[in-house]
């Protein structure tokens, strides 16, 4: 028997948590799947899997053989992706996450270019504004708006975006415009509600650093909803301007407190950290790079 081949349906019956989800990953059938377990286990001649009629999870020697069998296939698969960066095109499946506004409005362009560039490589792009964990969710990439965390990924600086308090000129004749970021609590405020800030809103501006807990009378998870109701005359809202840039531009939103700034996000692509980072992973990385070198929301 192939013991990578054990190893490798072994591990995926373990990622999976079920040996149905093991074929649907491999496409083999149910039995092949079932069968190359227990041929190993024969093998090794011990339990790697605790099963239950709901329920299946690896034993302690099963945990420790698949941190093994993991590390082995990594390095087997970054083998692969070096010798192909060296002989020919790179191929195979990308996947990546993005969030749904910024993937809408100034990524899904791009992704007809990056395949007519590669035509051997696939995208599978999922538009999420949910912070996915890269490893556990088997993406190869993210592209992540705001101060990135500590951790053990390895990010790339794409562009920046600016955070701008904004109402449409409707609503600053109907309510008037704010002098100081205090009098927003007189204002009616949209607020995002993922906002890393909350609604403590923060600003710098000739008097130095003001802070502002607003009180929304509108909050929702959704930035384009921010933007809707602001452009319906109904309130002020704090977002970026890869968001609002058009809209500041064609005078349908206004910048108000222009001296008091909010912060700068930074736009990353982030990945795994390997000792090798793969051919196609680096190929969509660099074609980020040189596709936001100039944004028009800057």
């Amino acid at each position: 028997m192939d013991r990578f081949q054990e190893m490798k349906v072994f591990s995926a019956v373990v990622e999976a948590g079920s040996f149905t989800g093991a074929t649907r990953a491999l496409g083999m059938s149910k039995a092949a799947v079932s069968r190359h377990v227990a041929d190993l286990e024969e093998r090794l001649g011990v339990r790697l899997l605790h099963r239950t009629t709901r329920k299946l999870s690896p034993t302690t020697e099963g945990e420790i053989f698949h941190a093994r069998c993991r590390e082995l296939l990594d390095n087997v698969d970054e083998a692969e992706a070096e010798i192909t960066s060296r002989s020919g095109e790179a191929s195979g499946l990308l996947k990546v996450s993005v969030p749904v506004t910024f993937g809408v409005m100034h990524l899904a362009a791009l992704w007809p270019a990056f395949l007519a560039r590669h035509p051997k490589l696939a995208l599978d792009i999922t538009l999420s504004d949910r912070v996915v964990d890269l490893v556990e969710d088997g993406f190869d990439l993210a592209v992540r708006i705001g101060q990135l965390p500590a951790s053990s990924l390895i990010s790339r600086r794409l562009a920046s975006t600016r955070m701008v308090l904004c109402a449409s000129p409707g609503y600053l004749q109907r309510r008037g415009e704010p002098q100081h970021p205090d009098e927003l609590l007189r204002h009616d405020v949209v607020s995002y509600s993922l906002f890393s800030a909350g609604e403590n809103w923060n600003f710098t501006g000739p008097d130095g650093e003001v802070p502002v807990k607003v009180a929304p009378r509108v909050r929702t998870n959704s930035g384009d909803t921010c933007r809707a109701v602001a452009l319906r005359d109904q309130g002020i809202i704090l977002q970026p301007t890869f968001l609002v840039g058009a809209d500041l531009a064609q005078g349908t939103l206004r910048e108000i407190l222009p001296a008091y700034r909010s912060m700068e996000l930074g736009i990353h692509a982030v990945y795994p950290s390997r000792k090798f980072v793969s051919p196609k992973v680096r190929l969509l990385v660099d074609f980020l790079v040189e596709a936001l070198a100039d944004p028009e929301f800057d």
